[in-house]
Order: structure tokens, then C-alpha cells, then sequence
């Protein structure tokens, strides 16, 4: 057997490469939407993607299987009920069924309750495995059971299937299903930490079903409703583009090439775009986007989550003008394309050049020390303060009186916020509250500034936190 995980960092995404080296016959599980390195990876152990095995239609990413279907003439399999969904050729899968590489064998298990048609896929190393009872290989559990956690079940509130009614068929999927696989059964999600698929994820990328029997919160002994509860209290806002994402998924759409080039425009261009309504998008560094910007540009750092955090502040139809160190455009081109979003539409040539000799359309972020923070609270009576962090984190304690606004609500609550008031916007420790604090003043407030450090400097200068109450 040929196995293989492939774990994306920017999007906590883990995608799958099963093959059985006799026949040459393999499946990819999972994929993301630039697939060169499965391609790659299969030609190179002279092995034919013959199939792609989706987990269930994701909201966090934009799958490969279009793309891997037409570069291999693949079938895309999912479980049986995404059959009445999908707007291109399926392959639907019951409960029970097989796959058959070779010797190497993955069974269908029907686990629903993250999405309705949520699959596992039970991978055996040998088809006598199955009938003399040995434990299989292991299980791809996409966002059913992570490690650590399980599948949130709220993520399609919006189309009509209420989170309780997920959670009982999730309690269900975990407690008759894949808990009845043998402890030594390997355990291979889809996701790990940092993903807005579940709230408490683990950093490993694989586990067996025996530790998450004996160390997940959600696996513990409790009742239906209990576990109802637990998994579905305390969730983060889910970003802004999952929905988006999740349709798209169902749909036939344009497929991505990854060697296509981006545009270079001047700044005419780009202040020409802007007008008409582009999003600049500034990828560098938080303290490299504070000494200089263009006016209007919003900092999402390329070093960070930098897909999933523009998808929450900017809409998926909308423009997008890249500013970036040199080189780094394609780069963001790419990583925007696999969350579906591909309106980028060109990127600023030399932008530091640019910003030296056009101060006119150039300004400095305010960031504030803890102390420069708690002079101007003390001196300016209602400043507006903001909290961006998930609810993990604020239930641990908030600076006081601050109003809290999850990053992946913040546009669509910018009406709650007064944008004629002075203003700042806090996170842990400053990469969120500049894409907060930016985004705020291509909004049109007036007066905002962020904290250097966040809410681990101001707690870390002795300050008392308060316990949220918003």
C-alpha cells in the first residue's frame, strides 16, 4: 500500500494519496485545489488516480476534485446523499460499500451529522484483513472526528438543517460507528488545529481510535443531550465565505490553472480599481503594512491564515488587488483560489517604490503600547474599544468594556459600531487586530487604532481582565 498525507498549514488542511503499488490504482482523498503535487506524487510511484473520495461537500476550503477529475478522468465519489445535490457527475456511495484498488481496500462508513452526507472511508492494507477480522489500516474521518474534537454540527444553519438535528445524527455516526472500530484502527481527519471546522483540534495530524476514545472531550461518557450541548455551545462565528465556499463545492465551476500569470498594475491602475469598488489587499507584515500603506488597503499577512482571514473581511465577488513583498503575489493568488476566491485581479508593481515617491496616497497605521492605550482611554470618555478573538478565547477574560465582535462577524456588524467615535481593536497579539483595524478604516471610520501585543501585552503589563459580558 502506498499512503499518504499531505498537510496544508495556511488552512489546517490535511488531503489524502491511496494507492496499492501492484495494480497501480489509487484514490486521492480530500483534495486541494492545486493538485500538481498528487499528480506528481502518483506519476513518480507509477501510480493511476483512478478515483477522488470526498469527505463531504467543505465549506473551508475549494475542493480539487474538478480539477483532479479532468486531469486524470477520475470519478468523484461521495456519500449517497450528495447525489441529489451536486451539479456535476458523482459517483454516490452507500454505507458498507467498497473500493477495490488491488489488495488494498477502503469501505464506505456513513457518518453524518457535520454534513448530512458525511462519509468516512475505512482503508484496509489487505482485503483478507476484512474477512479473517483484523484491524484495518486506518479511517479518513474528514470533519467527523478530529483529533482532539469532532465536526461542528451549526455550519448549515443557513440551508435549512438546524445544528441539534446534525448533532443527534453526529452522537450517532461516532457512538455506532466509528467508535466500534478496533482501539489500534489509525485515525487520519481532514483537519487539525486552527480550523473553524471545530473548536478544540489538536496539533497532531493523526491518532488512533483508542486515544480519542480515552482523551476527546466529545467521546467522553455522557448522554445525547449532553453531547448535543457540548458540541454545540461555544462555537466561533464561522468565517464569512463557509457558505460560499460549501455552494460552490456542489457546483460545476471554472477549474484553477496554477501556472496562469498575475496582471502587474501601476499605481493608476490600481487606485482606478479601487474606485471602482477592488479590495487592496496588503499581504505584508503587520509592521511593515503600519509604516506605509496605500489609503484605503486592508493587511492580511501573507505569513498567516491569510485566505480564511480575507475571506472574512472580504465579500467573494469582490476585486482584489494584491499588495506584496516581490514574488509574493502568486502566492496569494493561489491560496485565495483554493477558498474559491478568483477575482484577484492584478497586483501593485515595486509597492514600496511606490509608496516613497506618491505620499499623497499613502498613510501609517495607529498602533498604540499598552500605556499609550490606557493614557487615551483615560483621556478620551466613550472610546469605543473592540475585542476581534473567538469565544475560546474572551470567555478567559476581556480588556474592560469592550465590545466584542468576532473577527468573521465584523462586516456584517459594522453598523453596530459608531465609525465616528475613536476606535480600537484588540487580539491576542496584533495580526488579527490590524486586519480588524484595517479593514475598519476602508470602512470609513475615521479614528482607529489597534493595540501592539493585544490582550497578551495588555494582561502582561498587570492589567485586571473583566469577564466578557457581550
Amino acid at each position: 500500500m502506498f499512503f499518504q498525507q499531505y498537510y496544508l498549514e495556511c488552512l489546517s488542511h490535511a488531503s489524502y494519496l491511496i494507492g496499492d503499488t501492484t495494480t497501480g490504482r489509487a484514490v486521492v482523498v480530500d483534495p486541494q485545489r492545486d493538485i500538481s503535487q498528487y499528480l506528481d506524487d502518483a506519476k513518480a510511484n507509477s501510480l493511476e488516480i483512478v478515483a477522488v473520495l470526498e469527505t463531504h461537500f467543505h465549506a473551508d476550503f475549494l475542493s480539487g476534485h474538478l480539477e483532479l477529475a479532468e486531469a486524470t478522468g477520475a470519478e468523484i465519489v461521495f456519500g449517497a446523499p450528495a447525489a441529489e445535490r451536486a451539479e456535476f457527475a458523482i459517483r454516490p456511495i452507500n454505507d458498507g460499500e467498497r473500493i477495490e484498488l488491488g489488495d488494498v481496500v477502503i469501505v464506505a462508513l456513513a457518518t453524518p451529522g457535520h454534513t448530512p452526507e458525511s462519509t468516512s472511508y475505512v482503508v484496509y492494507e489487505h482485503a483478507a484483513d476484512i474477512t479473517e477480522g483484523r484491524a484495518p489500516y486506518g479511517v479518513l474521518t474528514g470533519d467527523t472526528l478530529f483529533i482532539g474534537d469532532v465536526g461542528r454540527p451549526d455550519l448549515l444553519a443557513s440551508f435549512g438543517v438546524t445544528a441539534d438535528e446534525l448533532a443527534v445524527m453526529l452522537y450517532n455516526s461516532l457512538h455506532n460507528k466509528l467508535m466500534t472500530l478496533p482501539d489500534e484502527t489509525k485515525v487520519y481527519p481532514a483537519h487539525g488545529a486552527g480550523s473553524a471546522c471545530g473548536k478544540n483540534l489538536s496539533t497532531e495530524t493523526v491518532s488512533t481510535i483508542g486515544e480519542q476514545r480515552r482523551t476527546n472531550y466529545a467521546l467522553a461518557p455522557m448522554s445525547q443531550d449532553e453531547f448535543v450541548q457540548a458540541v454545540t455551545e461555544g462555537q466561533a462565528a464561522a468565517p464569512m465565505y463557509f457558505a460560499f465556499a460549501a455552494t460552490k463545492n456542489r457546483l460545476e465551476r471554472g477549474r484553477l490553472d496554477e501556472e496562469a500569470e498575475i496582471a502587474p498594475m501601476s499605481l493608476d491602475e490600481v487606485l482606478d480599481a479601487q474606485r471602482n469598488g477592488a479590495a487592496i489587499v496588503d499581504t505584508r507584515s503587520d509592521q511593515d503594512f503600519e509604516v506605509g500603506h496605500l489609503i484605503g488597503s486592508m493587511n492580511v499577512g501573507l505569513s498567516g491564515r491569510f485566505a480564511e482571514y480575507t475571506g472574512e473581511v472580504v465579500s467573494p465577488e469582490t476585486p482584489i488587488v494584491i499588495v506584496a513583498e516581490p514574488g509574493g503575489e502568486s502566492e496569494a493568488r493561489i491560496r485565495l483560489a483554493r477558498i474559491g476566491f478568483d477575482t484577484v485581479v492584478g497586483y501593485l508593481v515595486d509597492p514600496v517604490r511606490v509608496f516613497v515617491e506618491n505620499p499623497e496616497v499613502v498613510e501609517r497605521s495607529s498602533r498604540l503600547t499598552v500605556e499609550e492605550f490606557e493614557k487615551r482611554r483615560g483621556e478620551i470618555s466613550g472610546l469605543q474599544v473592540v475585542d476581534v478573538r473567538g469565544p475560546g478565547e474572551t470567555a478567559l477574560g476581556v480588556i474592560p468594556g469592550a465590545r466584542l465582535v468576532q473577527l468573521p462577524t465584523l462586516v456584517k456588524r459594522l453598523d453596530e459600531l459608531d465609525p465616528t467615535v475613536p476606535t480600537v481593536v484588540y487580539c491576542a497579539g496584533g495580526y488579527r487586530s490590524s486586519i480588524a483595524s484595517s479593514t475598519l478604516r476602508a470602512n470609513g471610520f475615521a479614528d482607529v487604532s489597534d493595540i501592539r501585543g493585544g490582550f497578551t501585552a495588555w494582561e502582561a503589563a498587570g492589567n485586571v481582565r473583566a469577564a466578557a459580558t457581550n
